[in-house]
């Protein structure tokens, strides 16, 4: 087996300027400590040996590293269309001969109302006569029919790109000879003024290419009945479609061509990833940051890798709100949040609205790939929380049809995924019933369900039945912890680098259990005992690098940028690390590294690092560091910091399993999510099951950016869809009452606990009861997970005017065995009764007061309370870290 290894470092291998360059815009948003640092990066002495003002350091580098910005028409504005067709009209007088080194594509299809970007490939090449300026496209009689812009691609020399903006629009006419009108730079920026200033501009000269386009079509934008499914994560959102033949009259040829869309067959949504180079992936981060809330009416939002992109581009240090793990909104979407752009404009938005942008930018994506509108939508979500996204969705998409009867939960998906391939392969046996433990392990959260199918090989198709019951779960266990885990030892690594003569930090030295051990010491002691001098070095190293922003609100800006800085900068640097060292297996060793290294080994893989810049803290003062730590991380060291993390979830899923005898019922034991292709799952799934039993499908043409256990959920609702659509399966769902892992309790005057519902029992079939007082006006319940501490409280507001004379038939009617009739009969006059019971369709509890007063029985509100709210959840953006 090759070794591999890898060092993080500035970026050699793809093409690249000499140096960076910054426009005044840029720089103008930008702190003091992000222009020294550009000072210092770009070796710009003057800067940096003298303490300049923020305005000469902004001086310093535009005389330096200045960018020459280009003024493209990107914006609609009102009557700007008309004025450039007038001034073109008048002023186009000097034609240019370009001795045919202007290329253009030979055939072009606009879309109304759709952009034109990079991925559409559309390419001109220029021979050294163009820059990146506008375009006029015209027909034979010089009427304006659109304005697009030509941009550079920085892959390549004298090559470019047309794109064009949707609001800026094309106007259809009678005359379809369409030619292209190229510009000097000079000419387009007269273009560009004249499209922006209404006041008019002195009379010009304008210089020209025109080259006739052999074929270019105008066309509406189709409305599609393939459904698109959306696999919507609390770290990464992915997307896709069916697209068969017929999705609309006429697909687009040139992306056929491009093999951009493929017929009859899963076409997955790709988004630009910008991290080293461009390149398009399966994924996107569900991440979204504010770009400009000075208008309440015109918000606007960067998403995914974009916001990423301008996070670290300033460093971290903007003020513009952040949002990340927006998907544990759903029990409480309509609560008001503040945001704030880079410029320190307000605006109090719904949570709702913040989801629904974020969802019609990932439907725009696909729109724009796939060339047509789509009006259905399936949008997986975790089996216990199904009905409440459903119902989420539908309030924040009216417009779209949301798929709700044949919709597929996250673990039914990744398993029909399975019962695809047992069909498509023929390896099933017919009639035979399976039985099949799915581990779910996203980003942010951890699922186990329990499934029994069986397949029938009927007269006119497959009859598949499919029982699945949720057993277990953890809100607050996925990838992001395993990120965390790297983070701290990160911090602990450098901060003893920088401050103890730059020696090495052994992991031992931190988790002094052998490895064989781990899993028994959890078995005896409990994880925390696992961590305790790991997290007393953690607690430490925040004195040399702090990264606890949220501590530092009362400070002064500088030293809460910095700090903020210092939390997002390792928390990307884990977050890689672990990308690399899962990405594949036979990675050894990691090291941070500036120089450009002609004298690499052979088994180094080379992971970019823009700007190296940490702020420690010495005598209450911050010092920045540049130097690149010579430290090297090797992956037994990170197994053995996970090992303990990753048995102890297991071990809460699968214990009760083991103990009594169940766990051998399951023939396959299925992982799926992101976080599951890390061996230590394997491992650890191997103290309680057979490996042959594990079914862990990781291929070798699968490692890469987008591993497969994170595409299979929404490969799995695409190919359950479309062999409903065709009619290849009937199937049989039954989705059984889930087990619940928290207990809810409330405690009496005299502040003995009574258990209301108990952990671990059936969602159908738990309900208590807890008595007060008729004068009672708040009333807690309390919320204890797995390990009976209380996580969060809940308070139920008792009014008076609320209550309404009921029978017990009444009650019975609507409410059945929730509220029994004896437990209403032992009401005496002046109490009151809180019946507390789980909802069958929604994941938490309803609370239902029934009293008596003078023997007439009285009946109040009912309230339901989510099991997670997002008040209660494990956030690593908390500031608190």
């Amino acid at each position: 087996m090759n070794k591999y290894s890898f060092k993080l470092h500035t970026n050699k291998s793809y093409p690249e300027k000499k140096y960076m360059t910054f426009t005044r815009v840029e720089l103008m948003e930008m702190t003091t400590f992000q222009l020294r640092n550009i000072c210092y990066k770009e070796k710009l002495v003057t800067g940096l040996i003298n303490t300049l003002p923020r305005d000469r350091l902004i001086q310093t580098i535009l005389r330096y590293r200045g960018a020459e910005g280009s003024l493209l028409i990107k914006e609609q504005r009102d009557g700007g269309f008309e004025r450039v067709e007038a001034s073109m009209q008048k002023y186009l007088k000097t034609a240019l001969t370009d001795n045919g080194e202007i290329k253009i594509p030979a055939k072009m299809s606009i879309y109304r109302g759709m952009k034109i970007d990079k991925p559409d490939k559309y390419l001109v090449e220029t021979g050294g006569r163009l820059v990146e300026s506008n375009v006029l496209l015209v027909n034979e009689s010089q009427e304006l029919c659109g304005i697009l812009n030509l941009v550079k691609d920085n892959q390549h020399q004298n090559l470019y790109y047309l794109t064009a903006d949707q609001d800026i629009g094309i106007r259809d006419t009678k005359n379809k000879n369409y030619s292209f009108i190229f510009l000097r730079k000079q000419d387009s920026e007269y273009i560009y003024k004249t499209y922006y200033q209404e006041n008019s501009l002195p009379p010009t000269n304008l210089h020209y290419f025109k080259i006739p386009i052999p074929d270019l079509e105008i066309k509406p934008l189709e409305t599609t009945n393939a459904i698109l499914a959306i696999d919507f994560g609390t770290t990464n959102t992915t997307a896709g479609v069916y697209l068969d033949s017929e999705y609309v009259s006429s697909p687009c040829t040139h992306d056929l061509l491009n093999k951009r869309i493929q017929l009859n067959s899963i076409n997955f949504v790709t988004f630009l990833e910008q991290t080293h180079q461009d390149e398009w992936i399966e994924v996107v981060p569900t991440v979204m940051s504010v770009a400009d809330c000075s208008n309440p009416d015109q918000m606007s939002y960067h998403f995914g890798y974009d916001a990423l992109k301008i996070m670290k581009k300033n460093s971290y240090t903007s003020l513009a709100t952040k949002f990340q793990g927006i998907k544990r909104w759903v029990n409480n979407y309509s609560k008001l949040e503040e945001i704030m752009d880079g410029q320190g404009n307000t605006a109090l938005v719904p949570r709702s609205q913040i989801l629904r942008e974020f969802m019609l930018y990932i439907i725009r994506m696909a729109e724009h790939q796939f060339k047509c509108r789509f009006k259905h939508l399936h949008i997986s979500s975790p089996v216990k929380l199904k009905t409440q996204f459903i119902e989420m969705f539908h309030n924040i998409l009216p417009e779209y049809e949301i798929e709700s009867d044949h919709a597929l939960d996250e673990g039914m998906a990744v398993l029909y995924n399975t019962i695809a391939n047992q069909i498509e392969n023929d390896s099933f046996m017919d009639g035979k019933e399976y039985k099949a433990l799915v581990i779910d392990c996203g980003g942010g959260t951890t699922d186990l369900s329990s499934c029994k199918f069986r397949i029938e090989d009927g007269h006119i198709s497959y009859k598949i039945e499919i029982n699945t019951t949720y057993e277990n779960g953890d809100t607050n266990f996925g990838g992001n912890n395993i990120t965390y885990r790297i983070f701290q030892f990160m911090k602990i690594v450098f901060a003893n680098y920088y401050s103890r003569g730059k020696n090495a930090y052994d992991i031992d030295a931190l988790i002094d259990i052998p490895g064989k051990d781990i899993y028994r010491h959890v078995d005896d002691f409990g994880l925390e005992a696992v961590y305790e001098q790991f997290e007393s070095a953690f607690i430490e190293a925040g004195n040399i690098i702090p990264t606890r922003f949220k501590e530092y609100e009362n400070r002064t800006r500088d030293e809460y940028l910095r700090v903020r800085n210092n939390y997002y900068f390792l928390w990307e640097m884990a977050e890689e690390m672990k990308k690399e060292f899962f990405r594949k297996t036979g990675i050894l060793r990691s090291r941070f590294y500036s120089e450009n290294d002609l004298h690499q080994d052979s088994d180094l893989n080379v992971t970019a690092v823009e700007r190296w810049c940490l702020s420690l803290l010495e005598n209450n003062q911050f010092k920045d560091v540049y130097d690149y730590p010579n430290v090297f991380f090797n992956i037994k060291e990170i197994n053995h910091l996970i090992k303990a993390d990753i048995y102890d979830i297991v071990r809460d899923f699968l214990e009760e399993f083991y103990e009594n005898g169940q766990l051998s019922e399951y023939s396959i034991i299925k992982l799926t999510g992101q976080s599951c292709k890390i061996d230590a799952f394997r491992e650890a799934l191997k103290e309680f099951v057979p490996g042959r039993s594990i079914e862990f499908r990781q291929k070798a043409e699968n490692i890469g950016k987008v591993p497969e256990l994170k595409l299979s959920c929404l490969r799995g609702a695409l190919r359950y869809l479309n062999a409903k659509k065709i009619g290849m399966i009937e199937t049989d769902v039954t989705n059984h009452a889930p087990g619940v892992p928290y207990a809810v309790s409330a405690f009496t005057h005299n502040r003995q606990e009574k258990l209301l519902i108990s952990s671990l029992e059936r969602l159908n079939q738990i309900h208590g009861t807890i008595s007060r007082p008729w004068g009672v006006t708040e009333v807690e319940f309390f919320l204890s997970g797995s390990d009976n501490h209380a996580t969060h409280k809940y308070i139920y507001f008792n009014r008076k005017e609320d209550y309404a004379p009921v029978l017990y038939e009444n009650i019975a009617a609507y409410y059945q065995d929730k509220i029994p009739q004896d437990e209403t009969d032992s009401i005496v006059n002046g109490e009151v009764k809180f019946f507390v019971f789980a909802g069958e369709a929604h994941w938490g509890f309803h609370v239902v007061p029934v009293a008596r007063r003078d023997e007439q029985l009285f009946i109040g509100s009912k309230e339901f309370f989510a099991f997670e709210t997002d008040l209660s959840e494990l956030d690593f953006f908390d500031g608190l870290k």
